[in-house]
């Protein structure tokens, strides 16, 4: 059956009944969460809902210029107007995360509120904490569940350019320059969509990737001169920053956005690790090629998840201790790693 039927006629409903509505991120967020927020939000007010979108923590500065995006609430920097809109809610659209912990600062106020919450999601194992789920794994992104939720809905003449722009761009981010997770005709057909709709690829792409500090670029370079280790006896590679490291290149939210391609860029790897070291905490992104899953290692060792080709953890040990505990995790995969090297190429 078509997961989309069995929200389709829930979501016209509730679209003609003007309503309180959330619409919440997850942490860190990225295009997806951003851009298919955006979408919902440009779209529910034009059917004259009041809608507001809540974000845990500042979105990285390349996607500010997103059309909305000034109307975002920030949990961090006001907690009492978060409070107050979950508080208040009728609905809230729970947009790219699979469980509730993944809004961090207002988790609890998200699991505590009498609102209807519905899931838009994309990430395999949802926890059991919505009362509506639209959850398929195949699709590129969020935002492209959105669109496909828009059409098959009947509102596909709805998509303004401002809405078409904010799901491109979550398509385009979630793919990677629509470089991985897009062997879906579909993800195509709706990309084509969208600029029909207004979208100005080149300007969007301009706007997202030529829009970097010169700090996030010299960061960059300590990346990869100085913080890159390859290991090919495990068809691996990652980089590590230290607290010192972001301090000293005035580090801004996003800037290491997308540095973990780097390592995965190497011929001859299969797994590539960015570690990040936080005030209480250890941040680890997962790349993978082929069908090595890091969405599984993470979840087995760190308590993390993701996709089967993208995933995050966090650690709460030493910088040292993380890093020398996941070169003693390789020795378990090395036979998988080097076997799904010789099948992806």
């Amino acid at each position: 059956m078509n997961p989309l039927e069995n929200i389709n006629e829930y979501f016209s409903r509730l679209v003609t009944t003007p309503s309180e509505i959330v619409i919440a991120a997850h942490h860190n967020p990225d295009g997806d969460t951003i851009g298919a927020s955006l979408a919902l939000y440009h779209f529910l007010k034009a059917h004259r809902h009041h809608v507001e979108v809540l974000v845990p923590n500042d979105p990285p500065a390349f996607l500010q210029w997103m059309p909305g995006s000034d109307a975002i609430v920030v949990y961090q920097s006001d907690s009492v107007k978060g409070n107050q809109l979950l508080a208040r809610a009728d609905i809230v659209f729970c947009v790219d995360f699979n469980a509730c912990s993944r809004v961090k600062f207002f988790s609890e106020q998200l699991l505590a509120s009498q609102a209807t919450k519905i899931l838009i999601d994309h990430h395999p194992h949802p926890e059991n904490e919505f009362d509506i789920s639209l959850s398929v794994v195949e699709v590129s992104s969020t935002s492209e569940l959105v669109f496909s939720l828009l059409e098959s809905s009947g509102f596909a003449g709805s998509v303004t350019r401002e809405i078409a722009e904010c799901l491109f761009v979550g398509i385009m981010t979630d793919t990677g320059s629509f470089s991985y997770s897009c062997n879906r005709p579909e993800t195509f057909r709706i990309a084509a969509k969208l600029i029909e709709a207004g979208v100005d690829v080149e300007k969007v792409h301009r706007l997202v990737y030529d829009t970097y500090s010169e700090s996030r670029m010299r960061l960059l370079g300590l990346c990869l001169g100085d913080r890159l280790k390859v290991l090919p006896e495990f068809s691996t590679a990652y980089i590590w920053l230290t607290r010192d490291d972001l301090q000293n290149f005035n580090y801004q939210p996003g800037d290491t956005e997308g540095v973990v391609n780097y390592a995965l860029s190497i011929r001859n790897i299969s797994l590539a690790a960015l570690f990040i070291e936080r005030d209480d905490r250890v941040r680890i992104s997962l790349r993978s090629k082929g069908n090595f899953s890091v969405n599984e290692l993470a979840r087995n060792h760190f308590k993390g998840g993701g996709h089967k080709n993208a995933a995050g953890a966090d650690s709460f040990d030493s910088m040292d201790v993380t890093l020398a505990r996941f070169e003693e995790l390789l020795i378990h995969y090395k036979k998988e790693l080097i076997l799904n090297l010789t099948t992806y190429y």
